[in-house]
């Protein structure tokens, strides 16, 4: 059973950085595309960044930036310059990919067949 947990979320002041992580576990993920994505109130879930589990190559939809970690099996986020607009839930998912195939082709939400609980990110002004 795949299990997909956040770790990192927080309060934190505009202009700060956060890192979440992302443990991913219940199979290898060599096949896999691994993506986070957000949701703020009212709005929809949007996608942030994503990283192909086996070439490491990654694409962002703006500031943040996506790695992993084979060993550990963890992905993160690393979140620089944070700004009020950027608190919402901050969800980790996994998508069946073709391998190598980049994380491009991997925004939308409805391609994730895995998804964690979320971990809150909260940025003040």
């Amino acid at each position: 059973q795949v299990q997909l947990v956040e770790s990192g979320g927080g309060l934190v002041q505009a202009g700060n950085s956060l890192r979440l992580s992302c443990t991913a576990s219940g199979r290898t993920f060599n096949n896999y595309v691994i993506g986070w994505f957000r949701q703020a109130p009212k709005k929809e879930r949007e996608f942030v960044a994503a990283i192909n589990w086996s070439s490491g190559t990654t694409h962002s939809a703006g500031r943040f930036s996506i790695s992993r970690d084979i060993d550990k099996n963890l992905v993160y986020l690393q979140m620089n310059n944070l700004a009020p607009e950027d608190t919402a839930v901050y969800y980790c998912a996994a998508a069946a990919a073709t391998i190598l195939r980049s994380p491009r082709y991997y925004t939308g939400k409805s391609q994730y067949n895995y998804w964690g609980q979320g971990t809150q990110v909260t940025v003040s002004s």
